[in-house]
């Protein structure tokens, strides 16, 4: 509704804090359904506070069965690698919603190449102006339109990680 002028910027605040109760709300059920699917390291790049789409893309990768370390928005590059590794996550999710913004998705890819350990976790990035060809051309290891298509994108790398 926002794309086609319908809601403006008071409105999808109302939507959003509206979506978080309902979480809140939510989240202490689904904690309780947890799996286990895998462990994932996931935020919003530096310079971008956007965490709506984020916020929604973790509440359906836990009730899938991950395992969430929500670094939140805003976050510098480094600090993706860092607490993936620490955390001995499978994958890392990276999200962007401002053009400007999108650079950091590649500093954060190229970071944990220069890392020296066995194994290195699938990245995946998503977010309003990213693309297919953008997630491609930055070494990405896939790419999510939306949150359900990131829970998909996220059980398939589990399923190739188990196969190796």
């Amino acid at each position: 509704m926002f794309e086609q002028n319908e809601y403006f910027v008071p409105e999808v605040v109302v939507c959003a804090d509206t979506m978080y109760a309902g979480i809140r709300i939510l989240e202490p059920h689904l904690k309780n359904k947890i799996r286990q699917a895998g462990k994932i390291t996931i935020g919003v790049v530096e310079g971008d506070t956007h965490d709506i789409g984020k916020n929604i893309v973790v509440m359906m990768l836990e009730a899938a069965g991950f395992e969430i370390c929500d670094l939140g928005r805003n976050v510098p590059s480094r600090l993706f690698a860092d607490r993936a590794l620490e955390t001995g996550a499978d994958i890392i999710g990276i999200s962007s919603l401002m053009t400007t913004t999108m650079p950091e998705m590649k500093n954060i890819i190229d970071d944990l190449r220069t890392r020296r350990v066995a194994k290195k976790p699938f990245v995946i990035v998503g977010g309003g102006p990213v693309s297919f060809a953008f997630a491609k051309s930055i070494g990405a290891d896939g790419y999510a339109a939306n949150a359900p298509g990131a829970v998909k994108l996220s059980l398939r790398l589990m399923k190739e990680k188990q196969g190796q």
